[in-house]
């Protein structure tokens, strides 16, 4: 998936077979687990006629003030019926009924139907929780009917490098236009029933449900990458590297060598540490070691296990050394790390 910066750049469509399984378990679960997805649906949102949304609704206000230390909230739309137009910035993009698309970072954005219609403030007109069932938010009186489900989701922690780096700005998936994507448009087709009717556990499938059309977005982004691209999605659709990734993550804390992710390769040590360079902009050593000293800031965060023993795990021969690392790769001693992901 190349990286977007604006909208002119951005390829008409995302969608694409997703990748066969590898088997075991692959690097993408691995570091989804660990950095605590969630996901939910706010709000269903119903103009008619010409209208736009006010620039850059307040994150804290879309999550309904729900924020986790070190965390990210993403904000996601649904376009379930109609068209309208999105705005990032200068560059503007059509939307028709089946596209999804999220802002991993969160980016500035419009959305509106026809030219300088008036303006409207779904998130801030949304009514005070708690909320019995998803409100719906009717604007205007005439005119053709746009419906969106308007939603975010949340990272506990964004702490991996390599994914937060091949997060691009937008993502994006037509899912009407391509018949490999019936599966995620069926899943896009539940999450509206759900909205529109109110049955007991229905937050909670919705829940579930964006979670699951967040990893749809990364998959077929994965497989719609160029051959060359970089990036840590990229080094996911390299077959080769994709399985060093994958042996990596189902077993972090082995003495990984070169000689052992060349085996698993089926390349030699020279080829794999120079595809781990071009590709990841890393060393294979480097990389585990990143990934050991995420998942210590995941066990900080969630067990009340001794700091002595997160570090011997991660790989440090002492405290002293595991913290300095620490503090170098996330910008927090381990100590205050544990105490802001604390409730």
């Amino acid at each position: 998936m190349e990286r977007v910066g604006s909208l002119a750049s951005l390829p008409d469509d995302l969608t694409a077979n997703p990748l066969p399984p590898r088997g075991g378990d692959d690097a993408l679960s691995a570091v989804l687990r660990t950095i605590r997805l969630s996901g939910t649906l706010q709000f269903c949102f119903m103009p008619r006629g010409d209208w736009q949304t006010d620039a850059a609704p307040s994150l804290a206000r879309l999550a309904g003030g729900v924020g986790v230390a070190g965390g990210r909230v993403v904000p996601f739309h649904i376009v379930a019926e109609g068209d309208c137009w999105l705005q990032v910035g200068a560059d503007r993009l059509a939307l028709s009924a089946g596209d999804v698309i999220a802002f991993p970072f969160g980016a500035p954005h419009q959305l509106g139907s026809g030219p300088g219609g008036p303006t409207v403030t779904p998130v801030k007109d949304l009514p005070p929780k708690p909320w019995r069932e998803i409100p719906v938010m009717r604007y205007g009186q005439d005119g053709t009917a746009t419906r969106l489900l308007c939603g975010f989701l949340q990272f506990g922690s964004m702490a991996f490098r390599p994914l937060h780096d091949a997060l691009p700005p937008v993502l994006l998936v037509r899912t009407a236009r391509d018949p490999d994507a019936a599966w995620l448009r069926a899943t896009l087709e539940r999450i509206v029933f759900e909205a529109e009717h109110a049955r007991p556990g229905g937050l909670s499938v919705i829940e579930r449900l964006t979670e699951i059309t967040f990893i749809e977005l990364l998959r077929h982004g994965i497989a719609r990458l160029a051959p060359g691209s970089v990036g840590w999605l990229a080094a996911m659709a390299d077959p080769r590297l994709g399985a060093c990734l994958s042996a990596i993550h189902a077993d972090p804390h082995r003495e990984w060598s070169l000689a052992d992710l060349s085996s698993v390769a089926g390349l030699s040590r020279s080829a794999v540490a120079e595809r781990f360079a071009t590709v990841l902009s890393t060393s294979p050593v480097r990389y585990v070691r990143e990934w050991r000293l995420c998942l210590a800031g995941d066990a900080l965060r969630t067990t009340d296990r001794p700091i002595a023993d997160i570090a011997f795990e991660a790989g440090y021969g002492s405290e002293a050394a595991f913290s300095r690392a620490f503090a170098k790769t996330f910008a927090s001693p381990p100590a205050a790390w544990r105490h802001a992901g604390q409730p």
